[in-house]
């Protein structure tokens, strides 16, 4: 097996980037205070051709030479918007139209598969999704996930009871962006 060429892959440009279709999907990051972290939620946006990433409270801006290092120019590709408080972000969100569902450990949560399923019978009615995010250590805040419309988790098996944040936002971004899709 040979593997692709840059040109072989077909990559379009960040103008035509720009340009294309979006999934009706919005990542929205509650106080992520690890730049690599931020830069790696913009490169996995980018390569699921998501709406846009919400950086809310402690998140760091671009342009940042830290959160480039990880995003290696999908800050460019990605479109991005800031608030204060990742509350008003959710408010906005809801008013546009979006279900917004909080990644986190909560009581009545749904399971990814379930929220996938959810998602993917809620197409039909033209339903937005943002997915929200938390610091490393302390999680979505509970104001934010009381004024969200649900939670979603991530099944785990071992002895942790967390994940990276990018880790777990590449992991919902893929799951949920496939359901859009079907």
């Amino acid at each position: 097996m040979q593997k692709l060429t840059t040109a072989e892959m077909g990559r379009m440009s960040v103008e035509e980037y720009h340009e294309a279709d979006k999934l009706p999907l919005v990542v929205v990051l509650d106080n992520v205070r690890s730049q690599h972290n931020v830069g790696a939620v913009f490169r996995t946006a980018d390569a699921m051709r998501i709406e846009r990433v919400v950086l809310c409270g402690i998140c760091c801006c671009p342009p940042n030479q830290e959160i480039h290092k990880t995003a290696l120019g999908a800050e460019e590709s990605v479109e991005w918007s800031y608030f204060k408080e990742t509350q008003e972000a959710v408010r906005e969100l809801q008013a546009q139209g979006y279900k917004v569902y909080a990644v986190e450990q909560a009581h009545d949560s749904m399971t990814l598969e379930e929220a996938a399923v959810k998602v993917q019978r809620d197409k039909v009615q033209n339903t937005k999704v943002a997915i929200v995010l938390g610091h490393e250590v302390f999680g979505v805040q509970q104001e934010v996930v009381d004024r969200c419309d649900g939670c979603i988790e991530i099944p785990q098996y071992g002895t942790k009871h967390s994940m990276n944040v990018s880790v777990t936002a590449g992991i919902v971004m893929y799951r949920i962006s496939g359901a859009l899709r079907n």
